[in-house]
């Protein structure tokens, strides 16, 4: 009896702490979305907007196809690498916290790939 409550009582600490880690890294990735989003936003206020030094929208044509140009390429340097990282981090998520938590079982079994080569002396 105290075995199958020892079992019980580990199953349950590993479902749990799955859980915090599901938890976690499903807000690691709602970080990453939320600081794109405000870096989008701050981009577009002093840059376009020209909020805090006059530029952008509130100055001359030529220095607004500049600071057109200075959001592009801070959006396209800074934004798409941030959502590079997000991609990198979710797929890398789903492979090690979904994936190895379920199916992996490392139980010593020497992996064997599939060939298509027939092995020497086999019979075809």
């Amino acid at each position: 009896m105290t075995e199958v409550f020892i079992h019980q009582t580990i199953h349950t600490i590993e479902y749990v702490l799955g859980c915090i880690s599901n938890t976690a890294s499903y807000l690691r990735l709602w970080a990453l979305s939320l600081a794109h989003s405000q870096l989008s936003e701050v981009f577009w206020n002093y840059i376009l907007n020209g909020q805090k030094f006059g530029v952008g929208f509130n100055s001359t044509t030529p220095m607004l196809v500049a600071c057109f140009f200075v959001w592009l390429a801070a959006t396209i340097g800074v934004l798409m690498v941030m959502e590079t990282l997000s991609a990198f981090l979710h797929a890398l998520r789903l492979q090690w916290v979904e994936f190895q938590s379920k199916f992996y079982c490392a139980d010593g079994i020497l992996f064997e790939p599939a060939t298509l080569v027939p092995e020497p002396g086999a019979e075809e």
